[in-house]
């Protein structure tokens, strides 16, 4: 075992043991295992170089290497942790345990936070809210007029914006969501409590107008 464990080291950039990320993820041992199979078709669709390229990951996820989306860029982003431009195996198991089913609650609303908090201040701005929602319309082929837009807008801060400054911080997003659970759905792949090597097309493609719940 330790001999193979040494020459897919030498293999992969970025491998780690299965039980060393078992234990700092919600995944099981054999759950990890399959993410490493998993891991291995979508580092290999483009480039055969054992990391994940954004190229790869955006054609993994979204199904289209060559489209730019604020949204897709932003899960880039959040999974790409260490900032290096690709995502090695164990980005890739810790990023992807928040989406699974046993997860707790607090770790997917932090990183709904960062998913909106597009410019790393720990507030969510007007701006950011919109430039997000207008990525999500795109990405799930919607369009809205301004207006409705703007509604939508005015009714989330109105609601999470609890000490009426412009923003949202960390707190009153959490109170938000807790009144509107429907927001984590996207947080959660159910198939993931028991994954498969059949890659999901993430749940990213969610209810735009939930936003506005």
């Amino acid at each position: 075992m330790g001999c193979y464990q040494s020459k897919v080291k030498k293999q992969w950039l970025g491998y780690e043991d299965p039980v060393t990320l078992a234990s700092q993820t919600a995944f099981s041992v054999s759950e990890v295992e399959a993410l490493f199979e998993l891991y291995k078709s979508i580092s290999g669709s483009v480039t055969d170089d054992g990391l994940i390229s954004k190229e790869e990951f955006l054609l993994a996820l979204f199904k289209n290497k060559k489209k730019e989306n604020l949204f897709a860029n932003r899960i880039f982003d959040l999974f790409d942790a260490n900032h290096k431009g690709v995502i090695d195996f164990g980005d890739f198991v810790r990023s992807l345990t928040v989406f699974h089913p046993n997860a707790s609650k607090e770790d997917k609303i932090d990183f709904t936070f960062k998913l909106y908090d597009l410019d790393g201040t720990g507030f969510i701005e007007r701006h950011e809210v919109k430039q997000m929602l207008i990525a999500l319309l795109c990405e799930s082929d919607m369009k809205l007029a301004d207006e409705t837009i703007e509604v939508i807008l005015d009714k989330t801060f109105e609601d999470a914006d609890v000490n009426r400054d412009g923003k949202i911080d960390r707190a009153e997003w959490q109170q938000y969501v807790s009144k509107n659970p429907s927001l984590l759905k996207i947080m959660n792949l159910p198939y993931l409590r028991d994954i498969t090597t059949t890659f999901p097309s993430f749940i990213f493609h969610s209810e735009v107008d939930e936003i506005s719940t």
